[in-house]
């Protein structure tokens, strides 16, 4: 890939991406880390081209099969709350999609494991990793909500889809001192924390959201 499709040019130029950090400042991100991430990783490049020079827009954008990319200041908070303890060694994403979130993770974590129910965005999330040189996100197509307890317990799982409850698949494979930002809700959500503190859950509801639903099976 070339340099400049990297950079961007226009509204999707360097000059463009700092004035989203600005903006993510002001709407009270206050991680360094989470911002200098954000700010590396060209959101451009993850969506359809005739839609680039929206990416870096407070705004989720479509990505095909019925699915987006979160707005910028979601996947700041999200992070945020992830981590805030600092960096994790083993995060689990549930909904892949484009790759973004998994971008921002994979700059975050010593390891991340992503899981997509959509086959055809698996294949544009790799394609994106492969772009980006990003070597320490393994994918799987499987049923998100299950997550993957082969792999478990995760230091840290993130959910990008609106479940319904809770899975309880996913509060098992949360390791103790673990933590879990997953949006909760029909059609009103709200982001939850989850914190395993080692003998119980600790439930802490957050913000309002509005995410595609979590849904069952594999397509």
């Amino acid at each position: 890939m070339s340099d400049m499709r990297f950079s961007g040019i226009g509204m999707t130029s360097q000059r463009t991406r700092a004035r989203m950090l600005e903006r993510l400042r002001s709407q009270g991100i206050r991680n360094e880390e989470v911002l200098s991430v954000i700010g590396s990783i060209p959101r451009h490049i993850f969506v359809d081209e005739a839609l680039s020079s929206r990416a870096y827009e407070d705004t989720a954008l479509p990505i095909g099969f019925g699915q987006t990319i979160s707005n910028p200041y979601t996947v700041a908070k999200m992070s945020e709350i992830l981590f805030a303890n600092g960096r994790l060694e083993k995060v689990l994403e549930v909904g892949t999609g484009c790759g973004y979130q998994s971008s921002v993770l994979s700059k975050l974590a010593r390891e991340v494991y992503s899981v997509e129910r959509i086959a055809p965005l698996l294949t544009k999330a790799r394609k994106h990793f492969h772009e980006l040189r990003i070597t320490n996100v393994r994918l799987k197509h499987t049923d998100g909500g299950m997550g993957l307890p082969e792999v478990a317990p995760f230091d840290g799982i993130i959910v990008t889809a609106a479940a319904t409850h809770v899975p309880p698949e996913l509060l098992h494979q949360l390791a103790p001192g673990g933590r879990m930002v997953i949006p909760v809700g029909a059609r009103e959500q709200r982001l939850v924390l989850i914190e395993h503190t080692g003998s119980e859950y600790r439930e802490t509801t957050l913000e309002a959201v509005k995410f595609v639903p979590l849904l069952g099976g594999v397509a």
